[in-house]
């Protein structure tokens, strides 16, 4: 059984211990009325999968835009040369180089940007920070529109915020889609639109249940089981 400290225990006795299954809007609206620490909680939201993920026809990896951004500063960092260079710096790029940067990040072994934009030409030398810029989930990767000529417009999608979400070992996927302080028509949007984006992403592969669970919860509050119903609807989707 998990152990909780004193204020999360306080929140979980006044929930009660035979909670229901809530619809999508009830659950964050639970969500937002206990996220009370003192700084802006990150709401996540937990999908338990019916894959396998030791098949390679099952496993999911993407990208997703949330309607409403993720209500923080995205720091992203561009590795190109010449005219693609400066689209980059145009569009607002935290950080801009090229041979460069990667040296300086091998010298330095670490990088301020939360995500990692290359344009193809410099994915040979990028690859040299593998180690380094795997390990944070930051390597480019054409799979996730991270290795691209377009890095303008994949600068600016960064920067409006972008999740990348990925299934683990166990099946699970968890992602943070928005702050405690936006608005409840918003979270929801942003956590609606994302199941759905999942639920489209679903592999050709997985039969039977796909969404098995799904929980939405903050950083330090919490969780609340989905009543799946509601995207029964949904293509692929069985409750």
């Amino acid at each position: 059984m998990a152990k909780y400290g004193k204020r999360l225990t306080d929140i979980y006795k006044k929930l009660g211990a035979d909670r229901p299954k809530y619809t999508l809007k009830n659950a964050l609206s639970g969500v937002k009325d206990n996220a009370n620490c003192k700084f802006d909680e990150t709401v996540d939201c937990t999908l338990v999968l019916g894959v396998d993920v030791r098949k390679t026809d099952q496993q999911m990896r993407g990208v997703f835009q949330p309607p409403h951004g993720l209500g923080k500063t995205v720091k992203v960092a561009v590795f190109a040369s010449g005219d693609k260079a400066k689209e980059a710096k145009d569009a607002g790029a935290h950080i801009v180089g090229d041979e460069d940067l990667v040296d300086q990040v091998l010298s330095d072994k670490k990088i301020d940007a939360d995500v990692c934009v290359a344009t193809p030409d410099m994915m040979a030398s990028v690859g040299k920070l593998g180690r380094l810029l795997g390990a944070k989930g930051l390597l480019p990767n054409p799979k996730l529109g991270t290795v691209t000529l377009d890095v303008g417009r994949v600068v600016k999608e960064a920067q409006k915020g972008r999740v990348e979400y990925r299934v683990d070992r166990s099946g699970v996927m968890r992602v943070g889609l928005g702050k405690s302080s936006f608005s409840l028509d918003h979270v929801t949007q942003n956590v609606t639109s994302f199941i759905k984006a999942v639920i489209q992403a679903k592999p050709s592969g997985v039969k039977g249940v796909f969404i098995k669970k799904a929980y939405v919860g903050s950083t330090m509050g919490p969780s609340f089981e989905l009543d799946l119903k509601e995207f029964a609807a949904e293509e692929g989707v069985v409750c």
